[in-house]
């Protein structure tokens, strides 16, 4: 008897297939005398659409709303329903014993395998191969230790609960707003609110009025000293004159030393990367947006196999691994982490609860290093720089913590208080591994701030650059240089990165580290938001769509509540039934309100073009392919590129690119300063082809876009061809 393996990709399953020896290839799996692995092609299986349960609900009306099947069915996605027989075809056969769920140790993993058994009728044993590497040590050792599958029940039925409710809340608004207002408006039980906080944020910048402000500062040679009125003073102050006037009052003298203190300060090295901050942090160092590190990470896992499984939600790792430690040290001491990592490899690692704890670690731990050797060569820009940070931030568990000494001072000028503060370093600790040019010498400040001040950018008046600070003691006289006024001005919030939006997200427990990055590609790619210079900021139909859509679907609290009761079914403490009764209930609701309302929807995007379908004003969006013009009503699904697409054929007479176009006759290129026109996609190898081209006479003829004598040499050109 043969043990059934079902992993999620093929690329997974071909690793795995190596390592448990099944050498024979056949089409749609891979045998060995034991092993039998196949795989499903991401999701084989889906929740039915609503036309599934009756044909009338292919066409969107608002009467038939809210569609809630009182039990959801199942149905074999049309485009991987090769692959779906071929495993059904194996879950029938004879001589396998039990099915291994090898699919992505998650929620969503799980969905994949346990949707297929259902729709298979599996009834036999299975188990679950649960690992967080892809390499052949993990793999070997993960089907050593297989758990019984029967543990991951409560994980399926979270499951099916996330992918239900979001059917259910997802399928019926939009289907509302969409057929009420004419246009492809989508709204999610996830995306919605985060559209929303983007709205805030935009709100907040619209309605803030900047407001000038002036800071006093006094030179004392080797160190400067920033003028406030008491210790929790920011320095601001809001008139000129007043600025002026404590200007005039400290340059007539010297500044007395009345307190001084120095503190040694410690900052431990930051924790291991789960995802999140692994996303916010290539945002923040690498340009790279959430969607852009899910991709590359993936591939460095799956592909290189040179980190952990990435869509975890935990920065600690579990005292299993610590034996695996230097393993792994070893294994990137190469290139310009050989110095970095040797040197941790020959002494005793300090393992703290900072990094090692297991109460702390959820489904997987946190995202390191594998003990794959790493041929830093093989790997594209994009993974080398992701890899980097990933290297880096490991090897800085087991440095030791950034030593500084911070001495502040308060000078007494008369009534007058001016402050200063100096940093001397120590000892560069976990640091070290950040020297290079890539990477900030100081914390990454949040960006989420919501005040600031302005000078070629300058940040807070009470941010004060470190500084060096000359041997002081109290009572000391100084002589004051002369004194600076500067005038700044306050800022608005700044716009949302996507490090800063994942963070909010995080907080709010909007979505899942897996899910995040999708929700904001979703939103970009429904023209709701758009990013500009890696800020986000809604579009004017983000505008609109949050202005119709119902309260409660804005607020992240009525999610996040959800995400929670998700994760307590995961833990077996839910009631899946009670959870999917309430977002019934509330799909209903929201339709109803979604009804009632008596706004209206004006198109952001409205050009002075008109449909040649239907004569009605034309939309200008952008798509992956460049700006398209499609019909504003969208029962007409007209659609044509905004602008011309070139052609790889060259003008004969000027060589520049010619335009394709379409016309009655099919594709042409047409190259319009020379009025030079020749037909794509001819079979005859070049050949004149009489009836399209006398077609594309008489179109062009018809409109004039064609001169006279070139219509003329082109009938002559077929009558040649026909006498031939």
């Amino acid at each position: 008897m043969k043990s059934l393996v079902l992993a999620e990709k093929p690329s997974v399953a071909k690793e795995i297939a190596r390592v448990l020896g099944c050498g024979q290839k056949q089409k749609g799996y891979m045998e060995g005398p034991k092993y039998i692995v196949t795989w499903a092609l991401g999701h084989l299986v889906t929740l039915a659409e609503p036309e599934d349960y009756d044909p009338k609900y292919k066409t969107w009306n608002l009467e038939d709303l809210p569609l809630l099947p009182p039990k959801m069915n199942l149905k074999i996605m049309k485009e991987t329903s090769q692959q779906y027989r071929v495993v059904a075809q194996l879950c029938k056969r004879q001589d396998i014993s039990e099915l291994i769920i090898a699919t992505d140790a998650g929620r969503e993993g799980e969905l994949v395998a346990r949707w297929i058994m259902e729709l298979v009728h599996w009834r036999k044993p299975f188990k679950r191969l649960w690992i967080s590497s892809q390499t052949d040590k993990a793999i070997k050792d993960g089907f050593s230790s297989l758990k019984p599958g029967k543990d991951y029940n409560n994980l399926y039925a979270s499951a099916v609960c996330r992918a239900e409710a979001d059917w259910l809340i997802g399928l019926n608004v939009t289907r509302a707003l969409t057929t009420k207002y004419n246009a492809q408006l989508a709204a999610g039980r996830v995306q919605t609110p985060t559209l929303a906080m983007l709205m805030d944020r935009e709100q907040e910048i619209q309605s803030f009025q900047s407001q000038p402000y002036w800071t006093v500062s006094a030179e004392f040679g080797s160190f400067s000293a920033l003028w406030r009125e008491q210790d929790t003073h920011d320095g601001r102050v809001w008139s000129r004159e007043e600025a002026e006037a404590i200007s005039a009052r400290i340059k007539q003298g010297s500044a007395k030393v009345s307190k001084l203190k120095t503190v040694e300060k410690s900052e431990p090295h930051p924790q291991a990367y789960d995802l999140t901050e692994l996303q916010r942090d290539a945002n923040k160092r690498l340009g790279f947006s959430a969607k852009q590190t899910s991709n590359v990470l993936q591939k460095l896992y799956e592909q290189h196999k040179l980190v952990t499984y990435p869509r975890t939600d935990s920065r600690y790792l579990s005292s299993d691994m610590v034996p695996t430690l230097k393993g792994r040290l070893e294994s990137i001491a190469v290139g310009p982490y050989a110095q970095l990592a040797r040197k941790l490899v020959r002494m005793q690692l300090p393992i703290t609860k900072r990094i090692v704890d297991d109460t702390k670690v959820t489904d997987h731990h946190a995202i390191i290093p594998t003990e794959q050797f790493v041929n830093i060569s093989a790997l594209t820009n994009d993974e080398r720089r992701l890899y980097d940070l990933i290297v880096r931030r490991f090897i800085s568990l087991f440095y030791g913590p950034y030593k500084y000494d911070e001495t502040s001072v308060v000078l007494t000028a008369g009534k007058d208080f001016l402050y200063a503060k100096g940093k001397i370093e120590k000892e560069k600790g976990w640091k070290e591994i950040y020297q290079s040019d890539a990477y900030s010498s100081s914390q990454e400040e949040d960006e989420d701030d919501d005040n600031g001040a302005s000078e070629a950018g300058q940040g807070k008046a009470d941010r004060q650059p470190a500084q060096l600070l000359p041997p002081l003691t109290i009572g000391q006289s100084l002589p004051i240089k002369q004194p600076k006024v500067r005038e700044l001005r306050t800022l608005p919030p700044a716009r949302y990165t996507e490090a800063t939006l994942l963070t909010r997200m995080e907080k709010h427990s909007l979505g899942t580290p897996a899910t995040r990055a999708d929700i904001i590609e979703k939103l970009l790619g429904t023209d709701t938001i758009t990013r500009s210079q890696n800020k986000l900021m809604p579009t004017g139909k983000g505008k609109q769509l949050i202005e119709l859509v119902v309260h409660e679907l804005r607020s992240p609290d009525l999610t996040a509540k959800w995400e929670q009761e998700l994760e307590r079914i995961a833990k077996g403490k839910g009631d899946p039934a009670a959870f999917m009764k309430n977002v019934r209930q509330q799909a209903s609701k929201w339709v109803s309100e979604v009804i009632a309302e008596t706004k209206e929807y004006k198109p952001h995007n409205l050009t002075h073009s008109r449909c040649p379908e239907c004569e009605k004003p034309l939309l200008e969006i952008n798509g992956k392919r460049g700006k398209s013009l499609v019909c504003s009503d969208r029962e007409c699904g007209y659609r044509r590129a905004a602008e011309p697409m070139l052609s790889n054929k060259r003008c004969p007479n000027c060589h520049k690119k010619m335009e394709i176009k379409d016309g009655k006759a099919g594709e042409f290129a047409q190259c319009k300063p020379c009025n030079v026109i020749e037909m794509l996609g001819d079979k005859q190898g070049g050949k004149v082809n009489r009836k399209l081209n006398q077609k594309l006479i008489e179109q062009f003829s018809d409109n004039t876009s064609l001169s006279n004598s070139l219509a003329d040499k082109l009938k002559a050109a077929l009558e040649k061809q026909t006498d031939k």
